[in-house]
């Protein structure tokens, strides 16, 4: 069991390991990386304690913070330094990064400020650095599954400016930021993990 102010998110515990495989090679090289939208922390200590290498950057809207610092106190590893706000529509941290890692993030955020996401990931990435995008993502405007329909319907009933992104969508935005989709892994139940590349 965890504290009550210790935030849990099973997703999370059920699709670490699927996405270390993916991310473990794609940031050996890598030494300083800015995770978007870190939820309950849980991620960011897992990746961090698999890539001691790393120094991994947790960020999130305000509200967030307390059960991100729960999980970062408990777990007083070097290479998780304090947590900072990032509202992607505001003001962005004002050094650069080498890789860039946001999960489940795009379809709970509006188009707008899924666009301005990747407006300040091409201005905090350096050149060659990579930005993986992990979460649910339609192809050629279809779902990818009857889950992932339902999923959407169950996000725009919530907030209609919610749902599913659609890749070829993410694409432009990038390749408007100056990215270029360099990998589309599938992943467990019905996911995907998009890996851009910041182009010189």
């Amino acid at each position: 069991m965890y504290p009550i102010d210790k935030p849990y998110s099973e997703a999370c515990e059920e699709n670490k390991r699927p996405i270390l495989d993916v991310i473990g090679p794609l940031f050996q090289e890598a030494r300083h990386l800015l995770e978007i939208g870190s939820g309950t922390g849980q991620h960011a200590v897992f990746f961090a304690a698999a890539m001691p290498h790393l120094v991994w950057q947790t960020s999130d809207c305000a509200h967030y913070l307390p059960g991100i610092r729960a999980w970062l106190d408990d777990a007083a590893l070097p290479n998780l330094p304090p947590v900072r706000v990032l509202d992607v529509t505001g003001i962005w941290p004002d050094e650069r990064f080498d890789a860039v890692f946001s999960a489940n993030t795009a379809h709970i955020m509006s188009e707008a400020q899924v666009e301005a996401m990747f407006e300040g990931v091409g201005r905090v990435l350096f050149d060659g650095g990579c930005f993986v995008l992990y979460g649910p993502f339609n192809i050629g405007g279809r779902y990818t599954s009857e889950s992932n329909a339902r999923f959407d319907a169950m996000l725009r009933s919530r907030d209609p400016a919610m749902g599913i992104r659609d890749l070829d969508l993410l694409i432009r935005m990038a390749r408007d930021n100056g990215m270029e989709l360099i990998a589309d892994h599938p992943m467990p139940v019905n996911n995907r993990t998009l890996v851009w590349q910041r182009i010189p």
